[in-house]
């Protein structure tokens, strides 16, 4: 959207938190109102998208009370998103106004405290050990102040194993998790060739470790042939014929 001069562009100046103001002053309600409606609509369609329930609170940081500008007509005032891309811990919202007779444009700041359950440790765990149901629960925390990742589903976590030492009651990141070794390097695995009408199987040597799911280099021990096959559980390989 293009304004015409003159444009007036200001950064509002924070003083404390909180969203009340120690004057009355209609363009910092004005402000809060529009971009605190603004957020609820842009938090709703961000939970609509993600399809997880979670609860949020939106707060306008407290706003210069010596702010002078004339009021913005309804029709004319808009809010966009101006940082960062997702609704979601501090957020700067641009509030512009275009009108005939009034054109200015601010930025806001504001906190939304975004509340999801997401999995934490129930134990502290050293490195390498291997999650189980008992070691993980879901719990709820503030996603705007988790820096790392989350997960949402006690399934991402469960069976696989930490990179490092975790303390109990810690949100568990992707980060901090890899695959189990289902099969190590110098395993001796049964190699299974299969096609909708067939399935042929030969003794193999893993050439490579990997978990569950992972195409690793095998050694067919008859013929001496490596091929890369996909490891479908302890000591089994898998290659389509």
């Amino acid at each position: 959207m293009q304004f015409r001069a003159p444009f007036i562009r200001l950064i509002i100046a924070i003083t404390l938190t909180g969203c009340g103001s120690l004057h009355a002053n209609p363009l910092i309600d004005q402000l809060i109102g529009t971009t605190t409606a603004y957020l609820e609509d842009q938090v709703a369609l961000h939970l609509a998208a993600s399809s997880q329930p979670a609860r949020h609170e939106i707060s306008v940081n407290r706003l210069d009370p010596r702010l002078r500008l004339p009021l913005c007509p309804a029709d004319a005032i808009s809010a966009q998103l101006e940082s960062p891309e997702i609704p979601v811990g501090r957020v700067t919202v641009r509030v512009s106004c275009d009108s005939s007779q009034v054109q200015w444009r601010l930025f806001v700041p504001a906190q939304v405290d975004l509340f999801q359950s997401v999995v934490v440790l129930t134990r502290p765990l050293a490195r390498h050990a291997i999650l189980g149901p008992e070691d993980i629960t879901l719990r709820e925390r503030n996603i705007g102040q988790i820096s790392g990742g989350y997960l949402l589903q006690p399934e991402q976590a469960i069976g696989m194993r930490l990179r490092r030492p975790v303390q109990a009651d810690s949100v568990l990141s992707p980060q901090q998790l890899e695959q189990d070794e289902t099969v190590k390097r110098g395993d001796r695995v049964v190699i299974t060739a299969a096609n909708s009408r067939v399935a042929v199987r030969m003794p193999g040597e893993a050439l490579e470790s990997g978990g569950i799911g992972a195409q690793i280099r095998v050694r067919n021990t008859r013929s001496d042939r490596v091929v890369r096959a996909r490891i479908v559980g302890p000591g089994q390989v898998e290659v389509h014929m």
